[in-house]
């Protein structure tokens, strides 16, 4: 039976690394695979990168107010079409996988169309994000992720004392802060809005205790 994957982890857990890794090890067998991310996450436009350098252009961009299932039922047919064209082989005539960067900013519903690509329609999904914001509060997307996941994994990375990193505080201009907009993508500016995965103490010495 096919599943719905989470694997999440804090900024710089390599969860784009994985996520390019795990559609390369499916396109190394032959098997088709299509790539998305919502569109709101302007970093990179319709690429897929990662910060060892690796990038891909994704197959679909997902809005806000999208029919993601509706969505990935057109790029299927493509593949389909294609590989009819091409006389390939049966067992690699199908979409394999659907991997999804970003998932986080999904919204619920969304989310919901990605257990319906599985179960009703048969075909797996990894969904690749960040559980919770700058505030330490969940986005909607990895809230429902998470409600609804066949499985879930932790991708872990480290905080600046070495210990676990848990959460993502969000600098602007090099200043932490601690209040504004849930989302904010990396800008190059001067007052520009970067991140840096934490674990709780650290946290909670730079926000003064503040957990939201």
């Amino acid at each position: 039976m096919a599943k719905l994957y989470f694997r999440y982890g804090a900024m710089n857990s390599g969860k784009s690394t994985a996520l390019l890794q795990a559609a390369y090890n499916y396109e190394e067998r032959g098997q088709h695979i299509l790539l998305a991310k919502p569109e709101i996450d302007t970093k990179g436009a319709d690429q897929i990168s990662s910060r060892l350098g690796v990038e891909r252009t994704v197959d679909f961009l997902i809005r806000p107010d999208d029919d993601v299932r509706a969505l990935f039922a057109s790029h299927r047919e493509r593949v389909q079409r294609t590989a009819d064209e091409a006389l390939v082989p049966d067992e690699h005539h199908d979409v394999a996988c659907l991997l999804v960067d970003e998932a986080q900013f999904l919204t619920p519903a969304q989310v919901d169309d990605l257990l319906r690509i599985t179960v009703e329609d048969g075909v797996p999904v990894l969904a690749y994000g960040i559980r919770t914001d700058f505030q330490t509060r969940a986005f909607p997307g990895s809230a429902r992720l998470m409600e609804l996941a066949h499985s879930l994994e932790e991708l872990k990375t480290i905080c600046r004392c070495g210990s676990k990193a848990l959460f993502n505080a969000r600098l602007v201009g090099g200043r932490f802060v601690f209040d504004g907009d849930q989302v904010a993508i990396d800008e190059l500016t001067a007052d520009r809005v970067t991140y840096e995965s934490m674990c709780a103490r650290c946290y909670l010495r730079e926000s003064g205790g503040r957990l939201r």
